[in-house]
């Protein structure tokens, strides 16, 4: 069970104005945005609106805070505040188009960012900012942003702002060129070696190319250089886990440093909804459900329609299925599927959790049906509902456990690990025949048909193919069978003597009705194969009495073995 890792919204260059003690607070609410500390950053910000009302940077710089938190429409109103307070201040423009670009309405980003331009052309602080926004999307356009950026690079020319290098650098890092990316990050850090963002960066590139120590090296640079930069740590958090799973002997200590890192990182950003919700997130995917049930259950959105209220809802959901408690989990995914305004955002994950918890509360049919959907969306989730049909085959429901097997198959039926799944609904299906429904049987036959091509030395589809077409061949020929089953229990003989003779053992039953079989068939066609099976009966099983009758009759005059009974 996987969930989709939302990005990391990437910082945007602040301008400083005014005189020295504005711009330091300024600094300060700079510093608190970069380590992701939004709360502090957001009450620094909302005292410099006050203080300085006239000053359309404070109001623009709030307003990120809330697009880096996705409170759009705070942000928004920030923004139109900020233009009433200072119309000529290109910024607040620039802010409405990125608010725009995250509402999905490109065409009126662009008119706000042409009405930024109309008062900032000249200042590569305008285009620097137009450039993040069209980075700053779900889907970035990577294609408006860097004629922005390169403009901003090209004004800037004389005193060079760090954030111009960062911001190219993100714009190829994102695009995993990260050769292009490293040399840009290199460019900023030499104008300011504190830009500790950038050891980030750099660090996440290295992770995501799996080069797991030099992006530790990285991070620890960051946190040396500031011990109490939070993003270092959870980067670390991330990338120790990531470690984990490609390291797995030391996968249990790499998944403690992990979690220890991002409690580090949540102690450090102010413990705000955002930063209690990332953590909550990285519980999901370090499959900590214990600490996440805790984590959640305290977890609120500063209001219920904020779009963060879904994901949070999600996770109770998921951690009290995973912890076992179906009922709570039916009840918060029932929650989940009840907000009618985030339809779009339901993953196939969603189906299944709620499924699982149905099937846990004993609601088998609409487990099965909220699973079935699940996988419509995820087809690598098919194995959740063929433990269904396991369950049902398991407690001998054959008319319910077949159709879910068929589903199962129908749904991803060129997977290769699907030889299992048709071996259950053959099963099921010979079962249910009764050894007497042809229809049936047939149906089975090339279920098991279909084992052996994914699985050609799975000896128990041989075994019961053999069972199914003796089945058939009595059906079809009652009074001289055609020997449709040989094949089959030579094939099975084989697989149990010579390919795995170590399974022999524990199959003595079973190989000695195929032998049996085998010399029932022969005695008709070939008496002295027909004794030497039934000799390889009693060597196996020395009192089996159906052989030793068959080899008597065989050894007497006229012999006439007796018919082998059809195995169910």
């Amino acid at each position: 069970m996987k969930m989709i890792k939302k990005a990391i919204t990437l910082s945007l260059g602040l301008v400083m104005m005014g005189g020295a003690s504005f711009a330091q607070s300024l600094a300060d609410a700079k510093k608190a945005i970069d380590a992701e500390q939004y709360q502090k950053a957001s009450a620094m910000l909302k005292t410099l609106v006050n203080s300085q009302a006239s000053k359309g940077e404070n109001y623009f710089s709030l307003g990120e805070v809330y697009l880096r938190t996705d409170d759009i429409d705070s942000a928004r109103a920030i923004f139109l505040k900020g233009i009433t307070a200072e119309p000529k201040y290109a910024l607040n423009y620039v802010g409405l188009g990125h608010a725009d670009l995250k509402s999905n309405n490109a065409t009126s980003a662009k008119t706000n960012f042409d009405k930024a331009l109309s008062f900032g052309a000249k200042d590569y602080l305008t285009y620097l900012a137009i450039g993040r926004a069209y980075l700053d999307q779900k889907t970035p356009d990577y294609a408006a942003a860097l004629p922005n950026l390169q403009k901003a690079d090209e004004l800037d020319s004389k005193d060079k702002d760090p954030e111009t290098f960062v911001a190219l650098g993100d714009y190829y890092a994102m695009q995993k060129k990260n050769s292009e990316a490293y040399n840009i990050y290199l460019r900023a850090t030499d104008i300011n070696p504190a830009l500790y963002r950038v050891n980030v960066q750099i660090g996440k590139m290295y992770k995501e190319a799996y080069a797991f120590a030099e992006a530790e090296a990285q991070l620890k640079k960051a946190v040396a250089g500031d011990p109490n930069y939070g993003p270092a740590y959870r980067e670390l958090a991330e990338l120790y886990l990531q470690w984990s799973y490609q390291d797995p002997k030391n996968g249990e200590a790499k998944r403690a440093e992990a979690s220890t890192n991002m409690k580090k990182y949540l102690d450090l950003t102010d413990k705000s909804f955002d930063s209690r919700l990332r953590y909550a997130q990285f519980l999901v995917y370090a499959e900590d459900f214990a600490t996440l049930s805790n984590e959640v259950a305290t977890l609120n959105a500063p209001d219920a329609n904020n779009p963060k209220t879904f994901v949070v809802i999600r996770m109770r959901g998921y951690s009290a299925i995973e912890n076992k408690n179906y009922p709570q989990g039916v009840q918060f995914m029932n929650e989940l599927f009840a907000r009618k305004q985030d339809t779009s955002r339901i993953l196939g994950s969603d189906y299944l959790y709620l499924g699982k918890a149905l099937q846990g509360t004993g609601n088998d049919s609409l487990a099965v049906l909220n699973i079935t959907k699940g996988i419509e969306l995820d087809t690598t989730k098919v194995e959740e509902l063929a433990e269904i049909g396991k369950k049902y085959y398991a407690a001998k429901s054959y008319d319910k456990a077949i159709p879910v097997f068929k589903k199962v198959i129908a749904l991803n039926s060129k997977n290769p690990n699907m030889a299992m799944n048709y071996y259950y609904l053959g099963l099921a299906e010979y079962v249910k025949s009764g050894a007497k429904d042809r229809a049936l049987l047939v149906e089975s036959d090339s279920a098991l048909a279909k084992v052996i091509t994914l699985a050609p030395e799975y000896d128990p589809a041989f075994l019961y193919r053999a069972r199914i077409n003796k089945a058939i061949d009595a059906i079809d020929n009652p009074e001289t069978q055609k020997g449709l089953a040989v094949p089959f229990y030579e094939k099975y003989i084989t697989l149990l003597t010579v390919t795995k003779p170590e399974k022999a053992a524990a199959n003595v039953k079973n190989l000695a009705d195929s032998y049996n079989y085998l010399g029932f068939y022969y005695s008709g066609v070939d008496k002295e194969k027909a004794k030497e099976y039934f000799n390889k009966t009693l060597s196996i099983d020395p009192a089996n009495a159906y052989a030793a009758d068959n080899l008597k009759l065989l050894n007497a005059p006229a012999a006439q073995p007796k018919k082998a009974p059809i195995k169910k």
